[in-house]
């Protein structure tokens, strides 16, 4: 007998390698900084931006280190792949605190490599090799949060 595996419903349609450059970023920030993933992202195909909350404002050559590192990543051709898992098997590999009350009993835990793992239903790449260039556009920080916008280039 095959089980049914129940998700939440997803409300958006992302841009597979943007947002899959997203989880790239949320981890190079969280190993750079310490600071948790995004809490606020707009991922779109053309650009994206996402918000993290920081001490103090990165200086130009961070960024830069930033971007590079992203890159680096990306340029490893790392798989993505997903599973599926509870909520007490999922809590000891991933940071549960963004999902919504209502989230269901099942996860989706999605891994790019070696290098994050998340919970997230959004649609992502199958290897980053299929992502492309990231790019810094700009930044701005204000009142502890880190605006960073950016693009994926060819």
């Amino acid at each position: 007998m095959n089980q049914q595996i129940e998700l939440n419903e997803h409300n958006k349609r992302e841009y597979p390698p943007m947002h899959t450059a997203e989880h790239i970023l949320n981890q190079t920030m969280l190993r750079m900084f310490g600071c948790p993933r995004s809490k606020n992202a707009h991922i779109e195909r053309k650009k994206s931006k996402c918000d993290y909350l920081l001490n103090e404002e990165p200086s130009a050559g961070q960024l830069a280190e930033i971007e590079r590192k992203v890159n680096e990543v990306i340029d490893q051709h790392l798989p993505v792949t997903i599973e599926y898992l509870t909520h007490e098997a999922a809590a000891d590999i991933v940071d549960l605190s963004k999902l919504p009350e209502s989230v269901s009993e099942t996860l989706r835990i999605v891994r790019i490599g070696d290098y994050d793992v998340c919970a997230c239903i959004g649609e992502h790449v199958q290897n980053t090799s299929e992502i492309g260039h990231f790019k810094f556009l700009n930044s701005d920080y204000s009142e502890g949060k880190l605006r960073v916008r950016f693009k994926l280039i060819d």
